[in-house]
């Protein structure tokens, strides 16, 4: 699904969020409309990417944030 995403420096963009399984991991594959892509996943309550991703952290918590946000919003549709 695709969100739009505000990152701290003031500039928007539009993102693709698929939710995935990495081994026994639940991970969120991102997409970006440059074509690029990167996996995130949550430990504990801090929100991080693989080796291989090029993110800055503050990248890395916004989107995480938004993703905690479907999260809720999913979690109060099911009851």
């Amino acid at each position: 699904m695709k969100h739009k995403i505000k990152l701290p420096d003031g500039t928007a963009h539009l993102i693709e969020i698929t939710s995935a399984y990495f081994k026994t991991w639940h991970v969120w594959n991102v997409k970006f409309a440059d074509g690029k892509a990167a996996m995130l996943f949550k430990m504990g309550s801090e929100w991080m990417q693989r080796n291989e991703d090029f993110l800055d952290e503050h990248v890395v918590n916004a989107i995480g944030k938004r993703i905690d946000t479907i999260l809720q919003r999913r979690n109060m549709l099911s009851f």
